[in-house]
């Protein structure tokens, strides 16, 4: 089976060339397992159109080595399945790409999720933990994606464009966290960055419409229940009529596929690990101001004291996913007995439509795994779970 090498030399604090060398390749040589190809990216794009490259040129199933972070995965995701190769016409690579990963990234999602961080383990064999799996022979698992179509007002009859996302598919907060961080990158090349971003957003409100669509397994939307801490069908879905419809204003709307966090310690949606879905299935995390029994306008005062309340909730995300047990009191006093309102409303679903406001236009950003987007005015976005029909076809990693 051919193995590409590919890492990416200026991602994160600019490591990956170090542990390629230093500690990847001896490994892989110990092993008796030679790289076919060692690639350094040299810039955006180049080991998406490299993978794409390779597939014109070679069948069969083959495995990536990657020392970069989500994006220069989501980068190759991307171009496999919006590019694929001279002569297919699906959009998903020929056969099973799987990945070994060597966590070089800023916030590496996916290997913190898969390989969630030990107290006081050396970070170097913390970072080689999926090339063992690799040279050990375990099966790759198989990858979960988001694919988010952004659809144009119906007048203009023109195609959906298709993001497809690894990890996250967002708009409100988190999508302008992830539009405003990019601009600090060059001054806090760290997560330090996307907590600046961060602040400069949370008094912000989203206004948009949603509908959240069933699971093929369960048949209805699922949502999490703090007090018996379990899923359990949505109260508005049923079988004869599964569609959940959630008004705005928005706060917080993340979805995500594969991993229960964003950062090694920002556990958003802990269910994804701890009750694993069956079959394709989102977990959406939802924060709307209006639950809020103290909010009683939209107004800057409103919005500036669910902006502390918010910080809060959410900061219970670096406490093991402790935000999503949270619940309101009467007079909208959070606590954590289970009891009550839930504040964070988490479903587990098949896929969800977002359309904005017309006049809100930071409500018109998506975020896919790092890319912003931008629905037009009139327009619509639309996420789907799609799994591998298969286990000789699709996205696979190495854990």
């Amino acid at each position: 089976m051919p193995t590409l090498l590919i890492y990416n030399p200026i991602c994160g604090d600019r490591g990956a060339k170090t542990l390629i060398t230093t500690h990847v390749l001896p490994l892989l040589e110990h092993a008796n397992l030679t790289p076919d190809v060692v690639l350094a990216t040299e810039h955006a794009g180049h080991a998406g159109a490299f993978v794409v490259s390779h597939l014109e040129q070679h069948s069969g199933p083959f495995t990536v080595i990657l020392a970069a972070g989500d994006g220069t995965l989501h980068e190759i995701i991307e171009a496999l399945t919006n590019t694929p190769p001279k002569g297919q016409r699906a959009a998903a690579p020929p056969a099973k790409l799987s990945f070994a990963l060597v966590p070089s990234g800023t916030a590496n999602a996916l290997y913190s999720s898969l390989f969630p961080p030990l107290p006081d383990e050396d970070p170097t064999a913390y970072a080689l933990r999926s090339v063992h799996a690799l040279i050990e022979g375990r099966p790759s698992a198989p990858l979960t994606l988001a694919l988010t179509s952004l659809r144009s007002p119906p007048a203009t009859r023109a195609p959906p464009r298709v993001a497809v996302s690894a990890v996250v598919a967002s708009t409100a907060l988190h999508a302008s966290i992830l539009a405003d961080s990019e601009a600090l990158r060059a001054e806090l090349p760290g997560l330090e960055r996307f907590q600046r971003a961060a602040a400069q957003n949370l008094t912000r409100w989203y206004n948009a419409s949603v509908k959240l669509f069933p699971t093929a397994a369960a048949g209805v939307v699922q949502m999490y229940d703090p007090e018996t801490r379990a899923f359990v069908p949505h109260q508005h879905s049923t079988e004869d009529d599964p569609i959940v419809d959630l008004g705005g204003p928005f706060a917080y709307f993340v979805s995500v596929v594969n991993v229960d966090r964003l950062e090694p310690k920002f556990r958003i949606a802990p269910l994804w690990r701890d009750v694993k879905p069956e079959g394709a299935a989102l977990d959406v995390v939802v924060l709307r101001p209006e639950r809020d029994p103290s909010v009683q306008m939209d107004s800057d005062e409103y919005r500036e004291a669910f902006s502390e309340k918010l910080k809060g909730v959410l900061g219970g995300a670096y406490q093991d996913g402790a935000h999503v047990g949270l619940t309101y009191a009467d007079d909208g006093c959070v606590r954590d007995n289970g009891e009550g309102w839930p504040v964070v409303e988490y479903f587990r679903c098949g896929g969800w439509m977002w359309e904005p406001d017309d006049i809100d236009d930071r409500a018109h950003l998506v975020c896919a795994d790092g890319d912003i987007h931008e629905i037009e005015k009139g327009g619509k976005a639309t996420c789907s779970a799609a799994t591998p029909s298969d286990d000789k076809s699709g996205f696979a990693v190495f854990a």
